[in-house]
Formats: structure tokens, sequence, C-alpha cells
């Protein structure tokens, strides 16, 4: 506790003042682009990973970056996405898992988690992506099946979050955009889902190729 403290009063005597008029205008409103739906993992930092400014991101996490397809309950998820996306007309989603994810480990190996019973629960969420595990990678093991988990339960929780009404009605608008990401801890690397291929890819790599594919369709419509 006493380092949090200490932060505190770094914060205050050193980083405040140069942002000042920054925080001056958030203290009347709040304007971001992109809700990040995340991990609680505390390894994660949303706003150190993307080199975001306070009032830049949205930010959502829980255990295991899940998101409660509609109707499955009252969480804070629901509410917070819908804020979001229809008060703060966010333009993207972004859902990030990460590499040595407990709540993945604890999907694949629910002993681990039977003393938590909130938590095991709380993954019943990611029951499509157990079931997509155990019948389509029975190959895998180890730290393969658990990056192999973490990757489909991404692109499980996107299709979620398509279930919200608040999202599909600005998904038929066209001016929503949903991104599945990872981030591997160990690396820093960050791996985001390309429709195309239908495999995760550097997103620098995943980046360049959107970049190109956009300039040759302006180039077809000239």
């Amino acid at each position: 506790m006493q380092k949090l403290i200490k932060g505190i009063h770094q914060f205050q005597g050193t980083f405040f003042q140069p942002l000042q008029g920054l925080f001056e205008q958030l203290a009347k409103g709040q304007n971001p682009e992109t809700l990040f739906i995340t991990c609680s993992d505390s390894r994660i930092d949303p706003s150190l990973l993307t080199q975001s400014r306070p009032g830049d991101l949205f930010i959502l996490r829980n255990a295991g970056n899940i998101v409660p397809p509609h109707g499955a309950g009252n969480g804070g998820e629901a509410a917070t996405i819908e804020f979001a996306v229809a008060a703060l007309g966010v333009k993207d989603i972004i859902i990030c898992g990460h590499s040595h994810c407990g709540a993945m480990q604890g999907l694949l190996h629910p002993a681990q988690v039977a003393s938590l019973p909130a938590v095991s629960s709380w993954l019943s969420h990611a029951e499509t992506t157990r079931r997509i595990m155990r019948e389509n990678y029975g190959h895998l093991g180890g730290d393969q099946l658990l990056t192999a988990t973490v990757e489909e339960n991404v692109l499980v929780q996107l299709e979620n979050l398509r279930t919200l009404p608040a999202v599909g009605s600005r998904l038929v608008r066209g001016d929503l955009h949903l991104h599945g990401w990872v981030y591997k801890i160990e690396t820093g690397e960050v791996f985001a889902y390309d429709v195309d291929s239908a495999q995760f890819q550097k997103l620098s790599e995943h980046q360049s190729r959107a970049e190109s594919s956009a300039r040759r369709t302006v180039g077809h419509l000239i």
C-alpha cells in the first residue's frame, strides 16, 4: 500500500502538472474512440501497451476478457459496453486476450477453480471456447493448448459481443469496427485476428496488409 501512496505523490508532484490542461478538459467530459476489453490480469496495462493518453480508451476488464451474450445476465459488462457504444459513440471495440491467462487455464482444467464457485460460474460464459478446444484441439497440450485457447476465446467473445443490441445496430450502420487481439506478455508483441487468413498475425503485419488492401480498393474505385 505504501508503494501506491508514494506513487500518487509522485504523480501529483511530477506527472500531473504537464498534463493539467488535458485533465481540465477531461473534467468537462470524455470522448474516447475505442472500447478496450481485456483481462483483469495485473500484467496487462492497456494504456501502456497502446501508449494512450487519459481519455483515449474506455476500458472494461474482467477475468478472461469475457463478454456474456445478450440475455445471459445483468452484469456490468453489458451496461459498460452499451454506454460506450450508444452514449459515447466509440468507433472501435478491441477484445484483447493475453498469454499465460489464468482464467483460460481454469477453463481448460475446471478442477483448478472448483474451490472458487464464483469464478467457475463466470467461466460458463466461455463454455463455447471450452467445447471448441475439447472437440478440435485434442492434439495440443501445454503452452500450445493454452495459447490456442486464448485465441479461440477472443473469437468466441467477439461473437458474444455481436449479440448485444447496441453493438448489433451499430454494426448494421457500418460505423463500428470489432478487433480481436492477443498480447504476448514476455515479448510485448500483439497479434491481431485477420479475417482473410483466419489466423492471428503480428499487428504490424496485419496493419500493413490492411492498408495495402485499402489502397487497392481505392485504386479500383478510381
